[in-house]
């Protein structure tokens, strides 16, 4: 059980639009992004909020917003393969721009990070959702 002062129990309690499985889940396809797909440059970040306002953020592969949300489809697709979108539906993610909603909440309570040069509407309509989880499907005939 979530402990109920811990910062994302907070953020669910404020904001009751996503489900705490679409948090982990955005966590786990960044963590897909940069390591299986390999995305993400070396970037400098700006410092999370508990860190001195003087220390700059160290390097980080940096996965773009247009990333992430592709990276988020293709995980998706392979975790959950035809239920994809019903998966993402359940937990309130309905657009790409959801992801970034997410994503910007993390960043708040200071759970990741950004460059200076990220923005929310960086996830803006990255790709339709609907033909984006739409796969298609054939029952074949055993010889």
């Amino acid at each position: 059980m979530l402990d109920p002062s811990h910062s994302i129990a907070e953020l669910l309690s404020r904001d009751q639009r996503y489900k705490f499985d679409a948090y982990v889940f955005v966590f786990e396809a960044l963590s897909f992004a940069q390591n299986v797909l390999e995305m993400g440059r070396e970037s400098p970040s700006e410092p999370l909020a508990q860190e001195e306002e003087d220390e700059p953020g160290q390097p980080q592969r940096h996965v773009t917003g247009q990333e992430l949300c592709e990276a988020i489809r293709r995980y998706a697709l392979q975790q959950y393969g035809y239920m994809a979108k019903t998966v993402l539906n359940s937990w309130g993610i309905r657009r790409t721009g959801d992801f970034g909603e997410i994503v910007f909440n993390l960043i708040r309570i200071g759970h990741m990070r950004k460059t200076p040069s990220d923005r929310r509407e960086d996830f803006e309509n990255v790709y339709d959702f609907d033909a984006a989880f739409q796969q298609e499907f054939r029952i074949r005939p055993v010889d």
